[in-house]
């Protein structure tokens, strides 16, 4: 019976061979993205006060130490948007109330 595969040891290995060179081939864009990708998360990491010894002693108490910082983060700056909110609101409001009875009022 004929296959149409080859399983010479022969065979096997040139697929190796192909799969590493593939594996390894990198192009000088490739080498371009990855610096970048690793300055834009390593900015990142460092924005949440990210420490990258401590990452590689504890990384999970890393990570909920970050993820918690994130979270205030995040909350602080709701809190912030809020006030900024009720701060515009004390001014525009009553304006803009005061427009809408002045335009109902040359309507009629």
């Amino acid at each position: 019976m004929s296959t149409d595969r080859d399983t010479s040891p022969t065979s096997s290995q040139a697929d190796d061979s192909g799969f590493l060179q593939r594996l390894f081939k990198l192009s000088p864009n490739d080498l371009l993205r990855l610096l970048f990708l690793c300055v834009l998360v390593g900015l990142l990491l460092a924005a949440f006060n990210v420490d990258p010894r401590r990452l590689w002693v504890d990384f999970f108490g890393t990570l909920v130490e970050s993820w918690t910082s994130i979270v205030s983060a995040i909350v602080n700056s709701a809190g912030h948007a809020i006030e900024y909110l009720l701060l515009g609101a004390v001014l525009v409001v009553p304006i803009w109330l005061l427009m809408r009875v002045l335009g109902a009022m040359r309507r009629d």
